[in-house]
């Protein structure tokens, strides 16, 4: 098959249009065409109220080789490539002996025992957390009446801290091994829209995610894989830095040289033991501050002009960069677009936010985090000293929202005007179980506060009304990414703790859910063919 590549439309075009579009950009007849496919559709919105589409098209022709002659110069008309994933290894028929675990089930778990388990491998997946289903009714207890379990949250439990967000499945990471594409085909496979194959910018939704989560975990049972719920590993067992095993909350120790940690990047009762136990943990970089809310419309407008509103290209995104005086760069972060802010915390007496958006995209207000990158210099000291500043930041928020897990909040206006809100405007807060007006200047380091202060006027000048008074500003924002990173070689195990085999968001290696995916299947590639490597030398 051709790949053709900028292929531009109008908005309100047709299927025959695209059709056509492919005759004229090949120069043949329509006797000449067998099908062709959507690769990948993505919109071009720089014109503001001229928006076209561009399409990435895979086509069979029966003039192929003549065409691929005619157009040997012209970088737009390709031979298609192959993105079939393959596996690195298939398990013996003969039991191996012990078998590997995965210690957490968000998506980098998930997909890790996934892969182990189409390889025959039978992992063993152990999670913290309740199932989905009752993980769901747990969080928005939490959100609607206050109610919270540590241990059942936004950030624990069946499908990780992705299933209760936007559910975007977009990344920068490059995908040479297909294994990016490899996530989106399980996910259809589990249930989600075809058309996250080939959107630019696809993304699934939180009720929806929780079908999604449950296919998936029947499909790893199906194949041999076991995953116990309200299973919190306590301990990992060690000897002469080699990994022996895990023993869980209940006392129960499980046998395994080879133990995958996906444990999500709020898992830090389990950071801390790692510490204790010496496996070695370097400090990393991550980003700090508010949730920022406005009417949805005000993005589309600005962004889509008068075609805003459209039903083919629903709700506008952002995102934005601003480097500031003080050395420091604010960006959005996690921008859901129809969305709400919600209660994201895993521990007692803190309050952290995040956002979430159905498939829809339908509320009201756009939200996204507005964040401060900072480094292992603004908190110096233990490999956990970045762990510790987001708790003393939680925990003030905590305070600052009234000790009842309202979220301290703030009209942009008076943010930047350094004065305390006292009522609310035209933009009503989503976040649940509330929001308590206050002054925010303290729940931030001083550079941090200074450094948004900067970028919100700097931001309004890409959109127009992003500083508007009746904005809303939610505190706080601390779980961008893992503030530690547990390092590994080149085999994707531990650097002195061999057996180990750290991965995704919790470790430092993955952003979200896709990338999360990816470091899964990469993690489980790594798994298997040491599995096999041990079956040759005993051979």
């Amino acid at each position: 098959m051709l790949r053709l590549t900028e292929v531009k439309l109008p908005l309100d075009h047709t299927e025959p249009e695209i059709k056509a579009a492919i005759l004229k950009k090949l120069q043949i007849n329509s006797a000449d065409l067998v099908k062709y496919s959507i690769f990948k559709r993505s919109y071009d919105a720089r014109k503001k109220g001229a928006v076209c589409f561009a399409y990435v098209l895979d086509v069979k022709t029966t003039q192929e080789k003549q065409l691929l002659m005619r157009f040997k110069k012209d970088p737009h008309v390709v031979l298609t490539p192959d993105t079939s994933y393959r596996y690195v290894a298939q398990a013996p028929s003969t039991p191996l002996g012990t078998r590997p675990i995965v210690i957490g089930n968000g998506p980098c778990g998930m997909f890790a025992g996934l892969l182990l388990a189409q390889m025959g491998f039978r992992p063993l997946i152990l999670e913290r957390g309740k199932m989905v289903r009752d993980r769901s009714v747990d969080t928005f207890g939490f959100w609607s009446k206050g109610k919270f379990n540590p241990e059942s949250n936004a950030q624990f439990g069946e499908g990780g801290a992705g299933t209760f967000s936007d559910g975007k499945l977009y990344s920068r990471i490059k995908d040479a091994n297909r294994q990016g594409r490899k996530v989106l085909v399980e996910l259809v496979n589990a249930g989600a829209s075809h058309e996250i194959l080939y959107i630019n910018k696809p993304h699934i939704g939180t009720y929806r995610l929780v079908k999604i989560v449950e296919n998936l975990r029947h499909r790893i049972e199906a194949l041999g894989g076991e995953i116990r719920f309200q299973s919190r590993v306590e301990t990992l067992e060690i000897e002469n830095g080699q990994v022996r095993g895990v023993t869980l909350a209940d006392g129960e120790f499980i046998p395994s040289q080879h133990v995958v940690l996906a444990v999500g990047h709020s898992a830090r009762d389990t950071f801390e033991m790692l510490h204790r136990q010496g496996v070695y943990i370097e400090a990393k970089p991550f980003s700090i501050g508010f949730r920022v809310e406005h009417p949805q419309s005000l993005i589309d407008q600005c962004r889509l002009g008068s075609q805003a509103g459209h039903p083919m290209l629903g709700a506008a995104d952002y995102s934005l960069v601003h480097h500031c005086a003080n050395g420091r760069s604010v960006y959005s972060f996690c921008m859901c677009p129809g969305g709400q802010v919600v209660a994201a915390t895993s521990e007692l007496g803190r309050v952290v936010t995040n956002g979430m958006s159905q498939y829809e995209r339908s509320g009201k207000n756009a939200n996204s985090g507005i964040v401060v990158g900072i480094t292992p210099e603004d908190y110096p000291g233990s490999p956990l000293a970045g762990m510790a500043l987001q708790r003393r930041l939680e925990e003030g928020a905590f305070a600052l929202g009234g000790s009842t897990y309202e979220a301290p909040g703030q009209l942009v206006g008076d943010f930047l005007a350094q004065r305390p809100s006292t009522q609310l405007g035209t933009v009503k807060p989503s976040y649940k179980p509330g929001v308590h007006l206050c002054d925010l200047s303290d729940s931030l380091p001083d550079y941090a506060i200074a450094a948004i202060r900067e970028a919100i006027p700097a931001f309004d000048q890409q959109i127009e009304g992003f500083a508007m008074h009746d904005a809303v500003l939610t505190g706080v924002e601390t779980r961008t990414s893992s503030p530690i990173c547990i390092k590994r070689g080149a085999d994707y195990q531990s650097l002195n703790t061999k057996g180990l085999y750290p991965a995704g968001e919790g470790a430092g290696y993955a952003g979200g859910i896709l990338s999360a995916g990816v470091d899964g299947i990469k993690v489980a590639e790594a798994v298997a063919l040491s599995m096999m490597e041990a079956v040759a030398c005993q051979a």
